[in-house]
C-alpha cells in the first residue's frame, strides 16, 4: 500500500507547518471536535466540543476576504442567525458587534460578541457573550493553496454560559445528546455559509 504524504515543487526540503493533531482529529463524527480528552466517556461541555468545516475555494485570499469578514453575510446561509450590526466603529481586536439569532425551541436572542483574533487577508476570530468567558468561540481562517485557498470555519463551544447549559443543567442525565444535537445542526449551518462564501468569491472572480 502507498500513502502518499507530500508532493514536491522544487529540491529546497524542509519541515512545513502543520497543524496540532487535536485540530485535525475529528470525534465520533466528521467535523466534530473536542478540546479535552474524554478517555473514552461521553463528552461533556467543560469539554469543549465544537466543529469544523473547511472548503477549498478557487479563489485568491484576497477575494474571500470580504465575504469572510462581513459580520452580516452569514445570515444568508444559515437558519439560526439572523443577522448583526457593528457596536464600535471599526472592526480590530476588542471591537464588538451585536449578534441576532432564531431558533424554533428556543425563540429570539441577542449576543454581544468580542472580536479576539483580527489578521487582514487571513483570520478573523470572535467570542460570543464575553471575551474571557465566551458561550461560544467562533474562528474563519484562510490559507493559501497551490493554486487556491482553503477556507476554514470553526466553533467551540463554551467555557461560559449559554441556552446549551441552561439545558444541560435543566437534563444533567443527557448532556451528551444534548451536546451532540447542537452540533448537529450547527454543522448544517456552518457548512452553508462556508459553501456559500466559496460560492461568491468563485462567482466574483469567474
Amino acid at each position: 500500500m502507498l500513502l502518499p504524504v507530500a508532493f514536491t515543487i522544487g529540491d529546497d526540503f524542509s519541515p512545513v507547518e502543520r497543524r496540532p493533531a487535536r485540530e485535525i482529529t475529528w470525534f465520533d463524527k466528521w467535523g466534530r471536535t473536542l478540546q479535552n480528552p474524554t478517555d473514552g466517556r461521553p463528552p461533556v461541555h467543560a469539554d469543549g466540543a465544537g466543529i469544523t468545516v473547511e472548503v477549498d475555494v478557487d479563489a485568491k485570499p484576497a477575494d474571500l476576504w470580504p465575504y469572510v469578514s462581513d459580520i452580516d453575510l452569514p445570515a444568508r446561509f444559515s437558519d439560526e442567525f439572523q443577522g448583526a450590526e457593528w457596536l464600535d466603529d471599526e472592526p480590530a481586536v476588542g471591537a464588538r458587534f451585536l449578534g441576532r439569532n432564531k431558533r424554533d425551541d428556543m425563540g429570539e436572542w441577542e449576543v454581544t460578541c468580542t472580536v479576539v483574533d483580527f489578521e487582514h487577508e487571513r483570520v478573523f476570530a470572535w467570542h460570543a457573550g464575553g471575551p474571557d468567558n465566551p458561550a461560544a468561540q467562533w474562528r474563519f481562517e484562510i490559507q493559501p493553496l497551490l493554486g487556491g485557498t482553503r477556507l476554514r470555519f470553526s466553533m467551540v463551544l463554551g467555557p461560559g454560559t449559554s441556552g446549551l447549559t441552561l439545558a444541560i443543567d435543566a437534563m444533567p442525565d443527557k448532556e451528551s445528546a444534548i451536546i451532540a444535537n447542537r452540533q448537529k445542526g450547527q454543522i448544517v449551518n456552518m457548512r452553508r455559509t462556508a459553501e456559500g462564501i466559496r460560492d461568491l468569491a468563485e462567482a466574483a472572480g469567474a
